[in-house]
């Protein structure tokens, strides 16, 4: 009995229910656990039909509607959507639905529809408006699970590559201190200034269950402020079964200094710490020292440690105390550009096209900090967002 229905990567273009019947004859829903529309284009009137098959889903627990709206007008999408996220609404059994790569910004987002468990919103140009109000759908949600005596089951937020920059953060930052059960949480290249990421700290401290944390291209400083390092510095003790932490490309030192970031993390502030990534984050040498020292103590749970396209020498004799100490441990250090290409050689991996172009793309915060703080645009149709932000609150989460 098949639990898996899926068109992943067909390029099939889908206008009518018409294009969507053979490919559902002899399919029982009730059957399915997971449904995987990604990599084709799909229009109005086939979602729709696609919809009324999903509703029938009883059981489904995972639904991939990756990169569906390739090439379809602005008008088509929110339609769209809607009619495939209604369909999900009684599905208490779903635990991941996948937006990834659908470009349908802040005015689709609009008819979103509910956003019932965790979700992965990765590059979808969602802008500061649009995730207000992914954001303030989720928070609405939260505590309507709250005033009904429940707690959150969201565990997983993936919001990458999306420009949130400062004008959302403020509302993600109340969603996650209401949910408060966060593991994880990965919204890297999001241009988000010093006083989103201060925001942003304050509401994951809330969450002291949190896991893993990447955070990647967004400035923790700006102009030799370092409120947005302190703040985070503040956090990590929230956070004791941390293993994950990604801080590259957020410039966690201005002009060399030792963070207080990494001096907490060296006192032993989150032992379970096993991934810590650090490229280009402005470290020198005195930094590198400190990471050599503790290495094998406070550190000793680290598996991987990723510093490449810092400021210290590749000479110094530090990176060698670093490279032996977790090579005996089965460990791996990431130093150098060398380091790198040797791991990809070893490991014969080959990079997909979408992991090559997040290594390529230029990091977003540097564009962030040298551009005037913008308001975000007001969103038009604001009855629309109203009308979305009470449907979305009527999910428990």
């Amino acid at each position: 009995m098949a639990t898996v229905f899926s068109l992943k990567g067909r390029a099939l273009k889908l206008d009518t229910a018409a294009d969507v019947d053979p490919l559902l004859n002899g399919v029982d829903p009730s059957t399915l656990t997971e449904i995987i529309l990604e990599g084709n284009t799909i229009g109005v009137d086939a979602s729709k039909a696609l919809a009324k098959f999903i509703s029938q889903a009883v059981n489904i627990k995972i639904a991939n509607f990756a990169d569906i709206f390739t090439g379809r007008l602005i008008t088509e999408i929110p339609q769209a959507l809607s009619a495939l996220c209604d369909a999900l609404i009684d599905k208490t059994s779903l635990v991941e639905i996948n937006l990834n790569d659908n470009a349908f910004g802040g005015r689709s987002v609009r008819p979103h529809g509910p956003l019932p468990h965790p979700e992965l919103l990765n590059n979808n140009g969602l802008g500061p408006a649009g995730g207000s109000v992914i954001a303030t759908a989720l928070l609405e949600s939260a505590q309507l699970s709250k005033a009904a005596g429940q707690k959150s089951n969201l565990r997983t937020v993936i919001c990458g590559r999306n420009r949130l920059e400062n004008g959302s953060a403020g509302k993600w930052a109340e969603a996650f201190a209401e949910h408060g059960g966060l593991v994880e949480v990965r919204m890297p290249q999001n241009g988000i200034r010093m006083e989103g990421i201060i925001e942003l700290a304050k509401g994951l401290a809330k969450n002291p269950t949190i896991e893993a944390l990447d955070f990647q291209d967004n400035a923790f400083s700006v102009d030799g402020s370092l409120d947005g390092i302190a703040e985070w510095t503040a956090s990590l003790k929230s956070w004791p079964d941390l293993h994950t932490l990604n801080l590259s490309d957020c410039i966690i030192s201005t002009e060399g200094e030792v963070p207080t970031l990494l001096k907490a993390l060296a006192d032993g502030s989150n032992p379970k710490l096993q991934v810590l990534q650090l490229q280009n984050d402005n470290l020198e040498g005195e930094s590198i020292a400190l990471l050599a020292e503790v290495i094998g103590s406070t550190l000793k749970s680290v598996q991987r440690l990723e510093i490449q396209w810092n400021d210290f020498d590749e000479e110094d004799e530090n990176l060698e105390t670093l490279g032996d100490s977790l090579k005996q441990r089965g460990g791996k250090l990431i130093a150098t550009d060398e380091d790198e290409e040797e791991e990809e050689e070893l490991e014969g991996e080959e990079e997909t096209p979408e992991e090559r172009e997040v290594k390529t793309a230029a990091p977003v915060v540097a564009e962030a900090i040298k551009e005037e703080e913008k308001e975000p645009k007001k969103v038009e149709e604001k009855e629309s967002i109203d009308d979305l932000i009470a449907k979305l609150s009527e999910v428990k989460i």
